[in-house]
């Protein structure tokens, strides 16, 4: 059976703080939490618009190289971006895609970790990795309300509507 939240970690685990969103997954894994699928992968490719078919809610997860502290959650549309190829899209071109292949995409947000240190061969920074455990609080709590009102309020994160 198809669960209707889908949560999707993007990043290169041998990067640095570019492995938070894979990192995210790996603790929500353990939670097994019901109605959620979870995915991983260093970027995002046209594909996964098929993965998002009967999905009320998507969240990408990425870490960001700028932006506030510990992270940003951000309601997101499909929009024709930039993005040069078909194997290194944007959630918005994503999203896109999708509407172009099916209609209305389903409600989709990107949750962006602040991530300070990302060359090859690096660990996770100890500021990212504080920056994670908040993301991931906020996330479990947004989930468990079938709201993301506490990922707005709980710990600073500013959520753009």
């Amino acid at each position: 059976m198809l669960k209707p939240i889908l949560i999707i970690g993007i990043g290169n685990p041998s990067r640095g703080d570019d492995a938070l969103g894979p990192m995210l997954i790996e603790q929500m894994e353990v939670l097994n939490l019901p109605g959620v699928e979870l995915l991983t992968d260093f970027q995002l490719q046209i594909e996964y618009a098929y993965d998002l078919q009967g999905r009320d809610k998507v969240i990408f997860v990425d870490a960001s190289v700028s932006g506030p502290e510990p992270c940003t959650f951000k309601r997101i549309s499909p929009e024709e971006d930039n993005s040069y190829s078909s194997h290194a899209l944007s959630p918005a071109a994503v999203l896109h895609g999708y509407q172009k292949l099916y209609g209305q995409p389903p409600e989709s947000y990107v949750l962006a970790i602040r991530g300070y240190e990302f060359e090859l061969g690096e660990g996770v920074s100890s500021q990212a990795a504080a920056n994670l455990e908040l993301a991931v609080t906020g996330l479990i709590d947004g989930l468990a309300n079938a709201s993301f009102g506490p990922l707005r309020v709980g710990f600073g994160v500013k959520l753009d509507e």
